[in-house]
């Protein structure tokens, strides 16, 4: 699954896509080759993460995403000022989130999705899809949220791992300009984001940019 990934992804930084429908490529093409085996296949989260920053290396290597520019941006939506790159750990995170979702929600009215949740409950804490999921969205959950923590459905934890992402740009010292700059209504956020939500320019071209803008920002302030 691992080889596919990075064969598709390797054949997607190859074509002559411009740089959103290459990244839009990314996340319905490669990454979903690895969605399949979220909660069947017991990943451990050293090699999610590995295989994020093997996906980082081929775009420096295809010229998608400069050395010096922020890690976690690359992750935020486009709207948002991002690249919007689909982040293997945080879709596995959702996707471990929805299957016991399904699981608690489905098991009294069909007998075959009983039994699954009754085998994964026998399973030990590092394996069982349940309880790994009830430990994310406990650290994904604001600290008054944690007694409610099961109420919450797929949405809300969506919405969380982009919030964290931010909140990752946002306390890294030579990075965090722009959010504070939105923060601050100085910048218009979805103006000033406009050109990435259009994603017109090819991949290098846009990685450039996204490169400059930061510096230049961390110069003026």
């Amino acid at each position: 699954m691992k080889q596919e990934h990075s064969r598709r992804l390797r054949t997607i930084l190859k074509s002559e896509l411009n740089a959103r429908n290459k990244i839009t490529a990314i996340g319905a093409l490669a990454v979903r080759v690895l969605r399949y085996g979220f909660g069947i296949i017991n990943w451990r989260n050293e090699e999610i993460k590995k295989i994020d920053g093997k996906t980082r290396k081929m775009l420096t290597m295809y010229k998608m995403h400069h050395p010096k520019a922020n890690i976690d941006k690359l992750y935020v939506k486009r709207e948002g000022g991002g690249r919007g790159l689909v982040q293997i750990e945080a879709a596995y995170k959702a996707e471990i989130i929805n299957i016991a979702e399904y699981l608690n929600t489905n098991y009294k009215e069909d007998q075959f999705v009983n039994i699954v949740k009754s085998h994964e409950s026998a399973q030990p804490n590092m394996n069982s899809i349940i309880i790994t999921a009830a430990k994310i969205t406990e650290e994904l959950s604001q600290p008054n949220e944690r007694s409610d923590a099961k109420q919450y459905g797929i949405q809300h934890i969506k919405a969380r791992l982009g919030e964290s992402l931010k909140k990752k740009w946002k306390n890294k010292v030579m990075h965090w300009q722009y959010i504070r700059n939105t923060d601050r209504q100085l910048i218009g956020e979805e103006d000033t984001s406009l050109w990435l939500s259009n994603g017109d320019l090819k991949a290098e071209t846009e990685s450039e940019i996204v490169a400059a803008q930061g510096q230049a920002l961390q110069t003026k302030c």
